[in-house]
């Protein structure tokens, strides 16, 4: 607050070139897909992820087949058509689920306007009550 201007032009004009600086700023951000003089960081993945990964995709992957040999569908044509529905469906529902969460395709939050102080009404009943006094 102690580095800006004390007249009101000045503080108009000091706006401005703020507004111009971001805007320049901005142009090269979406030309270079970066911010002049930042500098990249390479954060990695935590092996620690992988392992949780690797883990949950080992152990569904055993229990589907442990399901499928203890059901035996695929023992039959007919057990094999259903777990083809089964899985088109699964897929389609998640196909789905994916694209209606894109970002691109969401909605924007609905924003209730602020209702406006109706000082007309405030207004008017003030005057009415003066007018009953007199």
């Amino acid at each position: 607050m102690k580095d800006l201007p004390e007249s009101d032009d000045a503080i108009a004009q000091w706006c401005r070139d703020q507004f111009v600086a971001k805007d320049a700023l901005l142009d090269k951000h979406i030309a270079a897909d970066t911010f002049p003089g930042q500098q990249e960081q390479n954060i990695g993945r935590p092996i620690k992820s992988l392992a949780v990964v690797l883990s949950w995709a080992c152990v569904l992957t055993l229990g589907a087949i442990k399901f499928l040999h203890w059901a035996q569908l695929f023992s039959s044509w007919k057990g094999i058509a259903l777990s083809a529905l089964a899985l088109g469906i699964i897929t389609l529902c998640m196909q789905i689920l994916i694209r209606s969460s894109q970002s691109e395709r969401s909605t924007p939050a609905k924003v209730v306007p602020a209702k406006p102080k109706d000082n007309h009404q405030s207004e008017s009943s003030s005057q009415t009550e003066v007018e009953k006094q007199k």
